[in-house]
């Protein structure tokens, strides 16, 4: 990346990314029951993660016809290789899946109710409008909130802006994230979890190894030599780590909500 911009952003979000990777939302989930209200609210970033990147790809790449070739020689790789990670990509058998619908697939495995999601889509296709799809799915409040905070990026008409947020609030910090999730579940949850376990593990291994990477890389052709674009793209990136935090403190107040109905 451009050494100096590229040093002056990570300075920046520097504190917010030690909030969220320390987070004690990781420690928090102490059973079946406390994972499952996790992953409902949860699976609402896994989706709004995909149309993220389809935003990046409709804009750096070409998808329309007729075809031309996009100026963004390096990026147009880079995003490709990331859909088809993330779109269509194999599970623990081997067998062709994208990550949604494998955590989508872990709810079931877990018993957690995916009837939010499941409303939340089949009303978007119906043509509803994203807010008012929220509010009909009955979707949980940090998640609704989390996901108009992605939608501020995906519509924001700015590549640049949008790539930074995926690359800084979502592939560069989730192998932290997840590591922390996975020590957290085997000091409390004595539940076989396979297919939480494969999710969680796969993204740890891509986004390490390959889609972080690739992600910086993207940010960098898009802002360029442009200060003005870096400095937007740090203002995404907090903005991005901010909204993680807020649903992280969420979804840890309704677990807590729900111990003390139960006591």
């Amino acid at each position: 990346m451009n050494d100096k911009f590229a040093a002056r952003l990570i300075d920046k979000i520097a504190p917010f990314r030690t909030v969220l990777t320390k987070h004690s939302i990781y420690g928090h989930i102490k059973s079946i029951e406390d994972l499952r209200i996790f992953m409902q609210s949860h699976i609402y970033a896994v989706w709004d993660f995909m149309s993220l990147l389809k935003v990046l790809q409709r804009d750096i790449c070409c998808v329309e016809v007729p075809w031309f070739p996009s100026r963004y020689v390096s990026s147009r790789r880079l995003i490709n290789e990331i859909v088809l990670g993330e779109e269509s990509d194999f599970d623990s058998q081997m067998n062709c899946t994208s990550h949604f619908e494998l955590y989508r697939d872990a709810m079931l495995e877990c018993g957690a109710d995916t009837s939010s999601i499941d409303k939340f889509l089949e009303l978007l296709k119906g043509g509803m409008p994203l807010p008012a799809a929220l509010r009909q799915a009955d979707a949980p409040y940090p998640a609704a909130k989390f996901v108009e905070s992605t939608w501020r990026f995906v519509s924001s008409g700015k590549t640049h802006v949008a790539a930074a947020a995926f690359a800084f609030g979502r592939e560069e910090v989730i192998p932290d994230m997840f590591r922390s999730f996975i020590e957290g579940l085997d000091r409390n949850i004595d539940v076989r979890l396979d297919l939480f376990r494969c999710y969680l593990e796969r993204h740890i291994e891509v986004d390490e190894n390959s889609h972080a990477p690739l992600a910086l890389q993207m940010v960098e052709e898009l802002s360029g030599p442009n200060e003005h674009s870096w400095q937007e793209a740090g203002d995404s990136a907090i903005l991005a780590l901010k909204a993680r935090i807020a649903l992280w403190d969420g979804i840890r107040q309704i677990i807590e909500s729900r111990r003390s109905l139960v006591a």
